[in-house]
């Protein structure tokens, strides 16, 4: 019987662990190799890549998850049922231990050969990613993962690998040094500062570490092991919102060598979204994060490769194979590029705005900062789409929300539906002409003064949490030279681009033909999403730019 908590009461066990038929099993041989296993063997450790798949033929084998006090047992695999994970198909490093408790005999399929699998099985590829994604829910529900962070609520250090770790739909265990006071003695006696806290535990390698980046924090879980930097690739695809995902997956499913780099985590501006209601297909709605971690299953299930918490530096565009430069100074070889880096939020010109940023002041609004504000009330700044759905979210746990808007209505581009959820809630208060002129507090905001535009009349109040999601700038400064820009510096494409210069002096096309839809400048280099001239605002045009651009992209590579 299995020990593992189920995430869901919908979820039997038959999902998480089902018991393949023989005819399933025969399938499963070709390509695999037939192997006798003897009890104590282990078959796979935590950190391992490119773990392979095994189906048990007979015996039986143990996952478990060593941690510092021990093993914890997940479950026991019988004859008939496989094992693996999310990480398999991704190619990440392994989460747990299988040792075979009971000899027997396995059917061993390399993680290559598991997603050519899934690639040409329908019915299989279903029941093995359907698995794989609950075990990986249940990893995360039940907090069984390889790292264990040490952290407090007061910490902006702690909420931004909080996200990190949850937007990346990685396990970890989390001790809230607020209310475990045995640690934080712990840490008193190791002479831990406040200012390096967070304290994070890599079980992987047994690191230790204090106050780490998201960077390093990748390379210590090593989300991006799978990452070749030698050979050319077909697509490089620079950012992971829905654009870019989307992108992913269309060109990872028709045969191209494809990688994302993402600066944070998958998902963008839409993965902070509480919920998405008009997006087709999903008439409850679906979280912005479920609908991006969908998109990365999706893309790694088809081989795409995903790289996070590295962001581009500069594009080498003088010569055809172009090179993507990165932070570290590393270099990867691409044929075709799509940028889908989106846009961020405009940071209102407040003095000492950035000190409060994680110490009451969010540029997102997810389960996480809901937390964080229990029964208090709360500001949201911005008039669009993302404010108007951060607003509405909160309205469920705060007790008062006041959005600010600076024009004197909510944006143009703003549905109707969440205007009217708006303006019907009474737990929300809407202020237009309205913009914050000062933040007061100590280690945490304390409170916020704001001034009416129309009156001149300003006023205090003792406010903790501040979300801001107002206007964007796109993310292009390391196009500069590159690509053809409009003024504000987003990007332009297709029939936008000027027959002889664009205004910051870049050629906007040399080649006889005429650019393509969705091509920039640069032949080969295309536009995506919110960081494109002229784009429309909504999740649903950006999944659709995205797949456009993949046909695209088969165009330019047939010119090379």
């Amino acid at each position: 019987m299995s020990t593992w908590p189920v995430p869901s009461a919908l979820d039997s066990r038959t999902q998480i662990f089902p018991d393949l038929t023989a005819t399933q099993i025969d399938r499963i041989r070709n390509g695999s190799k037939r192997r006798r296993v003897e009890a104590g063997e282990i078959l796979f450790r935590p950190g391992d890549i490119n773990v392979p798949f095994f189906v048990l033929l007979s015996g039986d084998m143990e996952i478990v998850q060593p941690g510092l006090n021990g093993e914890k047992l997940i479950t026991t695999h019988h004859a008939g049922e496989f094992t693996g994970e999310l990480s398999m198909i991704s190619g990440q490093r392994c989460l747990v231990l299988g040792r075979v408790t009971t000899s027997g005999e396995v059917l061993e399929l390399s993680s290559e050969r598991l997603r050519a699998l899934i690639g040409r099985d329908a019915e299989l590829s279903e029941i093995i990613m359907r698995a794989f994604i609950l075990r990986r829910l249940a990893l995360i529900t039940n907090h069984l993962g390889n790292l264990i962070l040490l952290g407090s609520r007061h910490s902006a250090s702690t909420l931004r690998l909080r996200e990190f770790l949850g937007r990346n739909g990685c396990p970890y265990t989390y001790v809230d040094l607020d209310t475990d006071k045995m640690s934080q003695e712990l840490l008193d006696r190791f002479g831990v500062k406040v200012e390096e806290i967070p304290v994070v535990i890599c079980n992987v390698n047994g690191i230790v570490m204090r106050n780490p980046s998201p960077q390093k924090l990748a390379d210590c879980l090593g989300l991006n092991a799978n990452i070749d930097n030698s050979h050319i690739r077909d697509l490089i695809i620079v950012g992971g919102g829905p654009s870019g995902l989307a992108a992913a997956v269309y060109a990872a499913s028709e045969g191209l060598d494809a990688l994302v780099i993402e600066t944070e985590a998958p998902g963008g501006q839409a993965g902070s979204s509480s919920k998405i209601e008009n997006y087709l297909g999903f008439p409850t709605g679906v979280s912005g994060q479920e609908l991006a971690s969908r998109a990365v299953t999706q893309a790694q299930k088809f081989g795409a490769r995903m790289m996070v918490a590295h962001s581009v530096a500069k594009l080498n565009c003088d010569v055809r194979p172009y090179k993507v430069i990165l932070d570290d100074g590393s270099e990867l070889a691409t044929r075709a590029i799509v940028i889908a880096t989106g846009a961020q939020y405009n940071k209102p010109p407040i003095v000492n705005l950035k000190q409060f940023e994680g110490q009451g002041v969010y540029y997102g609004a997810t389960y996480i900062e809901a937390q964080l504000c229990g029964d208090e009330e709360v500001i949201v700044v911005g008039g669009g789409n993302s404010a108007g759905q951060a607003a509405v979210y909160l309205s469920q746990s705060a007790r008062k929300v006041y959005m600010l808007v600076r024009s004197g209505g909510l944006a143009e581009s703003m549905s109707r539906y969440l205007i009217q959820r708006i303006t019907e809630n009474p737990a929300i208060e809407l202020h237009y002409n309205t913009e914050i002129m000062s933040l007061e507090g100590r280690t945490h905001l304390e409170c916020v003064s704001w001034r009416d535009k129309v009156t001149g009349q300003t006023s205090m109040h003792e406010i903790r949490h501040v979300f801001i999601m107002a206007g964007a700038s796109p993310r292009t400064e390391w196009l500069r030279g590159c690509v053809a820009m409009d003024d504000k510096g987003f990007i332009l494409t297709g029939r936008d681009l000027d027959p002889l210069r664009g205004s910051d002096g870049v050629v906007t096309w040399p080649l006889s033909r005429a650019p393509q839809m969705l091509e920039t400048s640069l032949p080969g280099v295309f536009a995506v999403g919110d960081v494109r001239a002229g784009n429309v605002k909504r999740v649903a045009s950006a999944v659709g730019e995205g797949a456009i651009s993949v046909h695209l992209v088969h165009r330019a590579l047939a010119e090379i």
